[in-house]
């Protein structure tokens, strides 16, 4: 633990740069992995309404780009 207090002001900075990239590196892995599987999370989103809408009725989106995320 000492070794840390000890460090100078840019080994500092050096930690947080690599931190920071591995997590960005992560946040864009799993971004990517969750995109490649939007059309089954949305039907898993939407499951519940689905069970519970009246027959023969749809979705309404009130923006024109809601509608392209689950296309």
């Amino acid at each position: 633990m000492d070794d840390l207090d000890q460090q100078a002001l840019t080994e500092h900075l050096r930690d947080l740069r690599r931190c920071l990239l591995i997590s960005l590196a992560a946040v864009a892995v799993c971004f990517a992995l969750s995109y490649s599987f939007i059309e089954e999370i949305g039907v898993w989103f939407f499951k519940p309404l689905f069970s519970v809408l009246p027959d023969k009725s749809s979705l309404i989106f009130t923006s024109y780009q809601e509608a392209f995320f689950f296309i």
